[in-house]
């Protein structure tokens, strides 16, 4: 999943004035300090410093970094109103999502800076794509046995084993055994949907 480099152009100034004392507050509230903030970032201080001022507009990239060094969703930090939700998921009212082969049920909230997913993996599909994007991912098979390729080196995981990296690490998942795989997974790459979640660009076979 790519991302613009910037914004395509000015945002009305009603919309830079509401996004910038956001970013502020929420930076507050995380007890950073600018340095701190723009450091885990990637920004300059004086960068930051103009974005919650209003003197410049956020890129998608810069919001989701900041989203992610503040611990909330790109539209807390773009000041958005949402809706009060359920802490509870029912089994009945998970819908199963297909994509690529594989079948996803909404374990989790939409919105949240966490995206938790069931997943069923068949053999055989998407074992050859390769993801990268940012984020963090964690996931626990329940049942089968998963094939997870994380840069050069390949991990084996049965059944009650689980998984935590940093999804920029190039990484495959495939079923080992004709029966597929079960797992659980959570995600934090924000706003997601979840036809995009796992299905990434496919820039050829890892070595």
């Amino acid at each position: 999943m790519s991302h613009p480099a910037s914004a395509s152009g000015p945002e009305p100034a009603d919309d830079l004035g509401a996004v910038a004392p956001q970013l502020r507050a929420l930076r507050r509230r995380a007890s950073l300090t600018l340095e701190a903030a723009a450091r885990a970032a990637g920004l300059s201080p004086a960068h930051l410093s103009r974005l919650e001022t209003g003197q410049r507009q956020p890129s998608l990239p810069m919001l989701l970094a900041l989203a992610r060094v503040y611990g909330t969703t790109v539209s807390e930090l773009l000041g958005e109103t949402v809706a009060d939700r359920d802490a509870v998921v029912r089994a009945a009212d998970m819908e199963p999502t297909h994509a690529g082969g594989w079948t996803y049920w909404q374990s989790g909230a939409s919105g949240r800076g966490m995206q938790a997913l069931r997943v069923q993996v068949p053999y055989g599909s998407q074992g050859d794509i390769v993801r990268v994007h940012p984020g963090e991912e964690w996931l626990h098979v329940l049942r089968g046995r998963l094939r997870l390729r994380l840069g050069d080196t390949t991990h084996l995981l049965g059944a009650g084993d689980s998984a935590h990296f940093d999804s920029l690490t190039p990484h495959r998942i495939a079923a080992q055994d004709p029966d597929g795989v079960d797992l659980l997974f959570v995600h934090t790459l924000l706003q997601s949907p979840t036809a995009a979640l796992c299905l990434g660009p496919t820039p050829g076979e890892m070595p």
